[in-house]
């Protein structure tokens, strides 16, 4: 497709996952890309926006925003805020009224209070354990040959969940690794899984006052079990963002322009 007028890119290096949005002059998103994240960040934002604004009839973009892990090494960026900025901002912008961010990422978790605008009221983040992060539900979910999509599926086969007891993400997957020896059903550690991760994010978010409508954000967020869950422990509906991989690439683009 060819746009009209000026773009803003956002790009989202994150720690699993390398995003990237162009949104036009009235703000709405005109492309999106999500990939795995490799190791040249420099060299996968050029390749992969090269061919975006190649698919958008070859436009220059007017301003690139970064943010994530590797937002310092995204080359062309005019503003590089931080991933709290960025994921309040884009989620406030595709949910005018949520009062609370959750985003949970490949590396880290973050609990985010709203004010008006996408502001950062408060924040609270778990940046020291894997074992409240995706990449811990992604590893642990692979070790267990279940896919994203079944995850669903699996839990509610499960008669009971199996207690994940462990705190520090290695002794947590050596422990589920020993419940499938001893014969335990893959659905109740599955249930188990996600009701473990639910412990350690309803704990962050109690550190920031929840109320209201609570967002959810990052890849985990397509993880409906995992929101009910949360849900479920801190008493307040938790929703996915629309999109809610690309919500931080957005919120950058949007804070690189007026």
């Amino acid at each position: 497709m060819t746009v009209a007028g000026p773009i803003r890119i956002g790009v989202d290096a994150g720690s699993s996952t390398w995003k990237a949005v162009a949104i036009g002059p009235d703000r709405r998103i005109v492309a999106t890309t999500v990939e795995r994240s490799e190791p040249k960040v420099e060299a996968q934002t050029e390749r992969v926006l090269r061919a975006m604004l190649g698919a958008l009839g070859g436009i220059r973009p007017d301003a690139i925003g970064a943010t994530g892990y590797g937002r310092k090494r995204v080359p062309g960026a005019v503003i590089r805020p931080t991933e709290i900025a960025a994921h309040a901002f884009g989620a406030a912008w595709l949910v005018p009224e949520a009062s609370l961010v959750l985003d949970v990422g490949g590396q880290d978790a973050k609990a985010i209070r709203l004010g008006p605008g996408g502001r950062v009221l408060e924040f609270a983040m778990n940046d020291r354990c894997a074992a409240g992060t995706g990449r811990f539900l992604e590893n642990t979910l692979a070790r267990l040959d279940v896919a994203w999509d079944q995850v669903e599926t699996r839990s509610k086969e499960a008669a009971r969940a199996a207690r994940v007891s462990s705190t520090c993400a290695v002794f947590a997957e050596t422990e589920i690794v020993g419940m499938i020896a001893e014969g335990t059903p893959v659905p109740e550690v599955v249930r188990g899984l996600i009701d473990s991760l639910a412990e350690r994010l309803a704990a962050l978010v109690a550190q920031v006052h929840p109320g209201g409508v609570v967002v959810a954000t990052g890849g985990v967020a397509r993880c409906r079990p995992l929101l009910a869950a949360v849900s479920a422990r801190i008493g307040f509906p938790v929703r996915s963002a629309p999109e809610p991989q690309i919500v931080g690439a957005l919120g950058a683009a949007l804070l690189a322009g007026p």
